[in-house]
């Protein structure tokens, strides 16, 4: 199976929400008070080429974003906290397309988690099953998940979500696992937020879409969580369990807004494509 990297445009965050100093509470309060903003990251979203039909993990961030009233201003994290850029050909859609994939002919999309940079590109995949966990669907939902930062009203009416069966793992890598199709899984992997997951693509080596887990690969190499995890223990275990199945596996890992990742990834496809031939 193979992996494309689609980069739906850049977004750019405080710097303590990437390298927090502080914990708890302190941690989160940081963030928002932090006046350095990051470098400007990449949006990635992800296509597996299966040979049951295109598999896309996270859908990217729309155009729609820069446009008034798009974003809350009520909520200081969207008004004080981010940025984007993004135009209308970095969406999902159109750099399919580009990619030789016809959108409508995608029939399943595994989301890692909600947040509006990782769900806005839904509207291109109007008859998709949509795939979540069930801890990420109660997260968003009603005036809590507002205030924690969740936009539902930007979720197309026709999509119809589905709960992952998350089972205990087998490996003992992982707390809980569930099938997307033969050879890809998703991993419960709760910290960025309550119902996070990543989804590993079989193979040699394998590839583990991590979603936010870490904001790159080499802070979750030294053990770092971000600024935003609302649960420090569950966030450091996530990391910890990933870091673990990482090096006991040689498993890529291509974390959504690692500048490094879609190298990785051409790297490691290179070596697949060697290593069959």
């Amino acid at each position: 199976m193979r992996v494309h990297a689609v980069q739906t445009g850049l977004v750019r965050i405080k710097r303590r929400q990437v390298e927090p100093v502080a914990s708890g509470l302190r941690r989160r309060v940081d963030t928002l008070r932090d006046g350095t903003w990051s470098d400007w990251l990449p949006i990635h979203a992800w296509v597996i080429e299966h040979p049951g039909g295109p598999i896309v993990v996270d859908t990217g961030e729309t155009a729609r974003v820069a446009e008034p009233g798009y974003l809350p201003r009520w909520h200081p994290w969207y008004r004080f906290g981010v940025g984007f850029r993004v135009a209308p050909e970095d969406e999902i859609g159109p750099q399919l397309e580009r990619l030789g994939f016809e959108p409508a002919a995608v029939r399943t999309v595994v989301l890692t988690h909600l947040h509006l940079d990782h769900a806005d590109g839904l509207h291109h995949f109007p008859g998709a099953r949509v795939l979540v966990s069930g801890p990420e669907r109660r997260a968003a939902a009603g005036l809590r998940g507002r205030l924690d930062g969740y936009l539902p009203d930007h979720w197309p009416a026709s999509v119809q979500m589905e709960t992952l069966d998350l089972r205990p793992d087998a490996t003992g890598a992982f707390r809980a696992a569930a099938p997307v199709a033969e050879g890809v899984r998703a991993l419960a992997t709760p910290g960025h937020t309550a119902g996070h997951v990543s989804v590993l693509v079989d193979g040699d080596p394998p590839i583990l879409l991590a979603g936010d887990v870490t904001y790159r690969l080499d802070l979750l190499m030294d053990g770092r969580i971000d600024g935003v995890a609302p649960d420090d223990a569950q966030a450091r275990e996530s990391v910890a369990r990933v870091r673990a199945f990482v090096q006991a596996t040689g498993a890529v890992c291509l974390p959504t807004h690692d500048p490094g990742s879609a190298q990785r990834l051409a790297t490691a496809q290179e070596s697949r494509d060697e290593f069959s031939c």
